[in-house]
């Protein structure tokens, strides 16, 4: 009787968190590795590699549409909301990346009370290579959480921010639409999203919960989770 052949064995890796070796590279993203090397900007208008910013930390990214929009001001006021002590505990960082010049970023971040990093890709390379969309499909097929008011007024308080800005432009292409993303650390995406028109943002509570931070509550209206 022949002796029985060696088994055949394979060996699964896993990281600290138990996700196993398979899983793990399923995280890399191509897009996002092409975005990598694309530079930002910060409110003083030093440049920052994008890559540089969730290379060592899990990181939320939201890309606005620009900052005249008043659905990306109600938008980036809830994000206000987020406190830093869930980001802190989850080890998470929040990011507002716009298309403007960089010299909107005060202004904008003191319109919202956003607290956190806010940069502007003026080439709109990041958006392009994450792939987010021109143009808009219909916007009467839902309505965000996070956006109050309605077309007409909120539309009146873009114009009157437009001619009221210390610098009159569109702060921004009309026409791109933003998304958001959870990143990090390296080039590993844990969620991505891409806006179909201005009231397609990724719910808040979602983006929280594919990074692992604490849930928040956003006025009256339940919270729509995407999985």
């Amino acid at each position: 009787m022949s002796a029985p052949s060696n088994p055949v064995t394979q060996q699964i890796c896993t990281d600290e968190k138990g996700n196993t070796e398979e899983e793990f590279a399923a995280l890399f993203h191509p897009d996002l590795e092409l975005a990598a090397d694309c530079l930002l900007r910060d409110p003083h208008g030093n440049s920052h590699r994008f890559g540089d910013l969730y290379r060592d930390q899990k990181t939320i990214v939201v890309l606005v549409r620009n900052f005249l929009c008043y659905t990306c001001k109600e938008y980036v006021e809830d994000l206000a909301k987020i406190p830093s002590s869930a980001l802190e505990d989850a080890n998470v960082r929040l990011i507002v990346i716009g298309q403007s010049s960089y010299i909107h970023i005060k202004h904008f971040c003191s319109l919202t009370s956003y607290p956190y990093d806010m940069y502007v890709d003026t080439d709109r390379e990041i958006y392009c290579k994450l792939g987010m969309m021109k143009g808009e499909t219909s916007t009467s097929s839902g309505k965000s959480t996070h956006v109050k008011s309605n077309i007409i007024s909120g539309s009146i308080k873009s114009v009157w921010r437009a001619m009221t800005s210390p610098a009159f432009d569109f702060q921004g292409d009309p026409a791109q639409q933003g998304g958001s993303l959870v990143v990090g650390p390296g080039n590993r995406v844990h969620f991505l999203h891409r806006d179909m028109n201005r009231l397609d943002q990724a719910p808040i509570g979602s983006l929280l919960q594919h990074a692992g931070v604490q849930g928040v509550h956003f006025g009256d209206r339940s919270v729509i989770i995407d999985v």
